[in-house]
Parts: C-alpha cells; structure tokens; sequence
C-alpha cells in the first residue's frame, strides 16, 4: 500500500470512528422508544434527521466539492451498520444508495431526502423505501445496458402506501406529479441500485444481528430460574452459542465484501454477503426470541426493534434464493476451471 493509500486509509478510519461515536451519542440522546413508535405511526422524527443530516452521514460517500466527506465504502457501510444496530427509523441507507446513483451517472446532488427505485413500464415505482417522505426521487428506467437514471423533484403521487414488517414506510408511486430535473444514460444502473441496495441491507443486518445477541447475552445472565441465571443452563448456552456464530458469520460475510475494491461493490461478493446474512439473520432473530421467552414478544422491550428488522430487510433487494441463485448463474457462466481462481480471489 503506497503513501496515499494509506493516509486515505487512515482519514477513513478517523472520520468513521467519529461517526460511530456520534451515532452511539444521538441514538442514546434522541432515539427513545417514544420516537420509535411515533415514527411507525407516520410522524417523521425530523429532530433526529436533522441531527444526521449535520453529521453528514446520508452523504458521506460523496467528494467534499459535493457537500459530502469523501469517505470510503467500506468505512461509510460500517457506519451505516452502527445506525442498524441502534434501529434508528431513517432512510440513510437509502440516502446513501441515491446520492451514489447520482454521483455515478454525473447528476446534481439536491437537498434533502432521497428516495430511489426501479421504474416499471407505466412509470410506476412499486414499494420504494420512504418514498412518501422525500422530496426527490431517482427513478431507474429501462435495464440493462439501456438504463438511464432520473432524477426528479417535489411530491410524488402515491399510489399505496405500504408498511414492511419493521413499520417502514413502503410505497407504490408515480412521479407523474413531479418535475423532471435531469436524467443519464447508466448502464446497468438497475444492477447497480440492487448491488448497492443488497450491500446497506446487509451491513444493516449485521448491525441489528450484532444489537439483538449482545441482549439476548445480557438478558440470559440477568434472568434468574430455579436460583441461577439462565446462562448457566446448557440449552441456552447451545442456543447462544449457535446465535453468536450467526452474528459472526454476518461480520465476516459483511468484510468479505467490503475488502474487495473498486468503483463498485464486487457483484459476487455481494451476492455471497447478502445471500449469507439473509440467511443468518431470520435464525439469529428466531434464537433471540427464544432466550427472550415470553418477555422479547413485548412491544416494551427494545428486542422487537431489531429482528423486525432482520425479518424484513432478508427480503429486500434479493432474499438469499435470489442471490444464491445469482452466485451460481455467474460461477456457471464461468465455467468449472474459473472456479478455484475466482474463490482465490477474494
């Protein structure tokens, strides 16, 4: 690694810690259960956006000449999943996925929230995340090497609005009612929103993975039966045990696809990531419950927050079917003597 490599290296890994700690200090200041379900019920927690948005966390991947911190991927995904493991009820993932399919196709960078999603052939966007809270939208129409990227302003018409099981808005819309600020040719950028997408839902999945054992590990420790802890009894430790290398299989997962470098994320890295932490994360949340007992189904315990999440976000962009079924569809393209090189590789 030459000189430069390393202090950007370096740079990351400052501007990432400060991040994380700035994440821990307004999750425990701002993100109460209060706000948690006063933003289910559809009222935006625009204290903490705000807050967010000052640290320029939704943004962070950009170059400073565009209001962003030029912060690596890598560094800016492990932010993302510090945000995970607080569940904090804000689209900055998805921020972070339009603002760098703008950047990509050599868009403008507007103010505020941006949704992003794929555009059918009547112009409709089905289930984009937060789509009714942002106030532009980047539409992917077309695919595949004919894609083009759009971006648009003002309030879309929605056309179902939607919840996923963590209570995040979902929505069925058109941008009809709104104006047409530009729009690119980008090729595969439909790819490109789905690699992207997979990437944030599984940083975001091992954040919450991460979250839900270090309470399932505190709850078995504090909870007494028949005069010791339930930690101490080997059936829960077996499932502790099996929950904690859950949560590691998604870390390593998740670094597996982050070491890999480049102008995007590596497509089969992804994949395996996505496909693995999907996987890992309906069984990790399913343990949670089970040390919980009968205390981890109560809405006033923060568990909840967390494997509603897991539960929902293995779905988006590509359960692990889909990208376990992309993983073989690319090694089989390849043929069997590309195989051992390509593993090697990564």
């Amino acid at each position: 690694m030459n000189t430069a490599m390393m202090n950007a290296a370096e740079q990351d890994a400052e501007i990432e810690a400060l991040l994380i700690e700035t994440i821990d200090r307004l999750s425990e200041d701002q993100a109460d259960r209060t706000l948690r379900e006063a933003a289910e019920q559809g009222n935006w927690p625009d204290s903490l956006w705000n807050a967010i948005s000052e640290l320029g966390l939704p943004r962070c991947m950009l170059p400073e000449e565009q209001s962003g911190s030029g912060l690596g991927l890598a560094s800016a995904m492990r932010a993302l999943k510090r945000t995970a493991f607080h569940g904090l009820p804000l689209p900055i993932a998805e921020s972070m996925i339009a603002s760098r399919l703008l950047q990509a196709a050599g868009l403008p960078m507007p103010e505020g929230i941006i949704a992003a999603g794929l555009a059918g052939e009547d112009g409709t966007m089905a289930r984009v995340p937060w789509g009714a809270q942002a106030n532009h939208l980047v539409a992917i129409e077309g695919r595949g090497a004919n894609a083009r990227v759009t971006l648009y302003q003002g309030t879309a018409r929605i056309i179902r609005a939607e919840i996923n099981l963590a209570g995040e808005p979902r929505v069925t819309l058109s941008p009809d009612s709104m104006s047409r600020v530009d729009s690119r040719e980008l090729a595969h950028a439909d790819e490109l929103l789905m690699r992207y997408g997979a990437l944030a839902r599984s940083a975001q999945m091992a954040g919450a993975m991460e979250r839900s054992l270090q309470l399932a590990l505190q709850y078995a420790s504090e909870r007494v039966q028949f005069g010791r802890p339930i930690s101490k009894f080997q059936a829960v430790q077996h499932m502790l045990a099996v929950q904690a290398s859950h949560a590691a299989a998604c870390s390593a997962a998740l670094d597996g696809a982050l070491d890999v470098t480049g102008e995007h994320p590596s497509s089969l890295c992804v994949a395996i990531a996505k496909a693995r932490i999907s996987e890992a994360a309906g069984l990790g949340a399913d343990i949670a419950h089970q040390v919980h007992g009968a205390m981890g189904f109560t809405r006033e315990h923060v568990l909840h927050n967390l494997t509603r999440r897991l539960y929902a976000w293995r779905d988006e962009y590509g359960n692990e079917v889909h990208w376990q079924r992309q993983i073989g569809q690319e090694v089989a393209a390849k043929g069997a003597d590309a195989l051992w090189p390509m593993l090697s590789a990564l």
